[in-house]
């Protein structure tokens, strides 16, 4: 299969000129391997070289000999290979020496706090619709943190489309499979999620709950919804499920990096509105929502108000990959008051966009006015926060265009990084 460009590559090649190791987090097959093998001279793959396993412990030396950058590749499956990693960047004192990948986190020990100026961080995601060559990237989500809201090019994706892409999925290695296969192939990730590479991260966690635990977050996906009634719903009728555990399963899910959620912005507003502070919930793509609730394109098709909220994960994932190439951050906004905005990208300086997302055009205004409310909240904030770089409203396709009162309405079919 031919490699198709990926958003990271050019975070990749900028952070090996000034790190000695980079480390590349995501989701198991999200193409990690294959974007690390364009740019390392050697590898190691620890996930089906038992031989280069035995190396790390045996004879570290060794282990790190060869061209560099050297990969090494799932190093979470040999972690003694962080310090001896961080030693060789030390003693060598030169960048690019080494690629990490990893598909999930270790345990929280000394392993994860001694990288500090050796090692930089990427996090890798699914294919964007950018990256799937679904959208032109005519409007760039960097040039509008910039200030840049030129109207971006029609689209001709559908509402019907949107369905089938984002119930397939994003996942490399399905390109170009018939729809039914990769449908299948997404419910048969989460099965080993849950039989296979939950059991590897250490305790006790029940395959079925864990498999009800994950519907429960399909049918709620994109929603800051509780803990505890995550537990409600995953507990069945046989026996319930604690919250405690149910947040022991979530932590889980979100080191195998299967779901990610969506934090919530705090612009420091010197006022008295209360912000909720409640993560929105998200895989890390929407077809494994999907995939939980073994639904297809024509289901989705049978019930708008929930595809609109599949389509609102659908977009946060690829906002997420265009923000982290702007070295932004993607938040929601929710407050007390009923106001509420499905993402924020922050760049971090003080430059911010904000977006709502719609599946059809009858639910323009009421984005943009949702928009504009937090616009007008933040006018004259003194923590940095003033006018928006950007407003938008986010729709599959058809034509771009700014209205009269500023807010852009963006084709994702045209969004891009």
């Amino acid at each position: 299969m031919n490699y198709l460009p990926r958003t990271i590559d050019a975070e990749l090649s900028d952070r090996l000129l000034g790190a000695g190791a980079v480390v590349i987090e995501g989701p198991r097959a999200c193409g990690k391997t294959s974007t690390a093998r364009r740019f390392a001279a050697s590898e190691a793959l620890l996930d089906t070289d038992e031989n280069s396993r035995r190396m790390v412990d045996a004879d570290p030396t060794e282990a790190l000999a060869g061209p560099v950058p050297r990969l090494f590749d799932e190093w979470q499956l040999a972690p003694s290979i962080w310090n001896q990693v961080r030693r060789a960047v030390d003693e060598r004192g030169a960048p690019g020496q080494f690629i990490l990948t990893g598909s999930a986190v270790p345990a929280d020990d000394i392993t994860r706090h001694t990288g500090a100026g050796r090692f930089s961080r990427l996090r890798m995601r699914p294919m964007s619709l950018f990256e799937l060559g679904i959208s032109s990237g005519d409007c760039s989500l960097g040039d509008l943190l910039d200030g840049d809201a030129r109207p971006a090019k029609p689209s001709a994706l559908t509402v019907a489309a949107v369905a089938e892409v984002l119930a397939v999925g994003g996942w490399p290695a399905q390109l170009g499979a018939p729809a039914e296969r990769r449908l299948r192939a997404n419910r048969d990730y989460l099965e080993e999620i849950r039989r296979v590479d939950l059991p590897r991260l250490g305790g006790r966690r029940d395959p079925v709950r864990v498999g009800r635990l994950l519907r429960s977050l399909a049918r709620n996906v994109a929603t800051p919804v509780s803990v505890s009634r995550l537990a409600s719903e995953a507990g069945g009728s046989d026996h319930a499920l604690k919250a405690d555990t149910a947040a022991d399963y979530l932590d889980a899910l979100e080191r195998l990096m299967v779901v990610e959620n969506q934090p919530a912005w705090s612009p420091h507003l010197r006022s008295r509105t209360m912000l909720r502070r409640t993560p929105v919930r998200h895989f890390t793509d929407p077809s494994l929502a999907v995939a939980a609730l073994r639904a297809t394109p024509a289901r989705l098709m049978a019930d708008l108000r929930f595809l609109g909220f599949l389509f609102e994960s659908l977009v946060v994932r690829d906002l997420r990959i265009y923000a982290q190439a702007a070295d932004a951050e993607v938040f929601h906004y929710r407050d007390k008051g009923g106001l509420e905005v499905d993402a924020i990208v922050d760049a971090g300086d003080g430059r911010w966009a904000a977006f709502e997302v719609k599946l059809g055009h009858s639910w323009v205004d009421d984005g943009a006015a949702s928009l504009l409310r937090l616009r007008d909240r933040l006018r004259g904030n003194r923590d940095g926060y003033g006018e928006p770089a950007a407003l938008g409203v986010i729709l599959p396709g058809g034509a771009g265009y700014r209205m009269p009162n500023g807010v852009s309405v963006i084709p994702v079919g045209a969004l891009g990084p």
